[in-house]
């Protein structure tokens, strides 16, 4: 299964610099995401509106999959732009990234998870052992 997928239509239509893309969420019954598809604009605008459920509905429609999510490229709603594996939290209507270590804790302002103690300028790895963060040597 391909991380990001996008259908063939939003493929052909991804040639054509003037198009404004649209993105969407693909959703299992947890709210994981499965992938992320492209829509071009002129599908989701409704009398000069974009309508997220008209997104919904094409996208329904043409893969025969219920549960989407309308999400930004550049973040602009919803806190970030989602991943596989990644979870749509409805109370605080954001895409959460994995967890990367058990000790980091959700930023409820950003939505992405910070390490217990915050890291040193420069190129540095978490040690979640020792909870500390270790040079990089290059």
């Amino acid at each position: 299964m391909d991380i990001v997928s996008t259908s063939l239509l939003a493929q052909v239509q991804l040639l054509s610099k003037e198009k404004t893309m649209a993105h969407f969420a693909k959703l299992d019954e947890n709210n994981i995401v499965l992938a992320v598809h492209v829509v071009n604009n002129e599908v989701i605008t409704i009398d000069g509106v974009e309508s997220e459920q008209a997104g919904i509905d094409f996208l329904s429609d043409l893969h025969g999959h219920p549960t989407w999510k309308q999400c930004s490229y550049n973040a602009s709603f919803r806190k970030n732009y989602p991943g596989y594996g990644w979870t749509y939290d409805a109370d605080r209507d954001a895409f959460i990234p994995l967890k990367p270590f058990p000790s980091w804790v959700l930023n409820e302002d950003t939505c992405q998870w910070e390490a217990p103690i915050p890291k040193p300028e420069g190129i540095y790895a978490w040690n979640e052992e020792d909870q500390t963060w270790i040079e990089a040597t290059i």
